[in-house]
């Protein structure tokens, strides 16, 4: 849970700037709209919104913009969940409800109607997405005659593991360039793509999002590789900038944790060949003590703990049978 916060966190703040907005919808969400829409007009509104029982939601985001001579407001989710939601869809109904009250009490209508709005949910996790993205599915079969009061609300995933990306390393879009650092899984593959947004953001007016993307990888990194020496971290000032010791430096962070992740792997199947090993040992006394070992033996042979092998094997001499050493409550033979 640590980590999934600042991940959250920074994932939030990537998705306060309208460049990141933009060219997550230009590039994600389908429909012939978005070539009419004028992304200038892109603007973060008030996403705190009051229900009847006066409780705010502060954890949404919520855009607008113009798209012809109208304006389209956009629900954004961003959901670090490790899996889907099941009810989702349920969620965004209950959601675009009350952004729709909000609306209403404002006077944000066009031609006494509510605007068009764009329910899209962000998902990073790494299992496939399973929920139904359409809140009639949260309901069971109606009744005859009842099909027509089954609510119908749909919402657009945009299922961050299943994309495919762009293979090459300049950045044609935003989104598409936060997804590869996601998604790569080595620091040159890395490397490659913060070198290209780089190139990208130069610009004056862009260095408010180069800001915000420098704190999210280095939030990414922290997350990837635990043993990342946090001071050294922080001390850079612009982590886009070419910087071939940083490189090297994120290789050896990398290379010391899989060799950690190696070490571990191989004392824990040591130790697990260590223990069946000792609990085959036990059987091969149990059997020249009392003969054949029995299956219910075996099994708790298997599931034994160290302590407990070590105990029946010192009580074996002296038991009169399997009963007598297993307990009462061993099945009878």
């Amino acid at each position: 849970m640590s980590n999934a916060i600042p991940h959250d966190t920074g994932y939030k703040l990537l998705f306060s700037h309208p460049e990141m907005v933009r060219d997550l919808l230009i590039g994600y969400l389908p429909g012939d709209w978005l070539q009419e829409a004028d992304f200038s007009t892109l603007k973060r509104v008030n996403g705190s919104y009051v229900s009847e029982k006066e409780q705010h939601r502060h954890d949404d985001m919520v855009w607008r913009l113009k798209v012809g001579q109208q304006w389209v407001w956009v629900y954004l989710l961003l959901e670090f969940q490790s899996e889907s939601d099941p009810w989702m869809a349920l969620r965004m109904m209950v959601y675009l409800g009350l952004l729709s009250q909000h609306l209403v009490r404002e006077g944000e209508l066009q031609n006494g109607l509510l605007p068009p709005i764009v329910p899209i949910v962000l998902y990073n996790g790494t299992p496939h997405w399973k929920a139904s993205q359409d809140v009639a599915d949260c309901f069971g079969p109606g009744l005859p005659g009842l099909e027509l009061y089954r609510p119908h609300l749909r919402y657009h995933l945009v299922d961050e593991a299943r994309l495919k990306l762009h293979p090459l390393p300049e950045v044609r879009n935003l989104a598409e360039a936060l997804f590869g650092v996601e998604q790569s899984r080595t620091v040159k593959a890395t490397f490659d793509i913060m070198r290209a947004l780089d190139a990208v953001l130069h610009e004056a007016d862009m260095d408010a999002l180069r800001r915000t993307i420098g704190v999210w990888f280095k939030l990414l990194l922290r997350r990837k590789v635990p043993q990342a020496n946090i001071c050294e971290l922080d001390a850079i000032d612009d982590i886009l900038k070419e910087n071939t010791m940083l490189e090297q430096t994120i290789e050896r962070w990398f290379d010391e944790a899989t060799m950690k992740g190696v070490r571990q792997g191989m004392q824990q199947g040591l130790e697990q060949g260590l223990h069946q090993g000792f609990a085959k040992l036990v059987a091969l006394q149990l059997q020249l003590r009392f003969g054949p070992v029995p299956s219910w033996v075996q099994e708790r042979l298997s599931t034994a703990s160290e302590e407990q092998l070590t105990a029946w094997a010192g009580a074996i001499l002296t038991a009169t049978s399997l009963a007598d050493l297993f307990g009462t409550d061993s099945p009878v033979h």
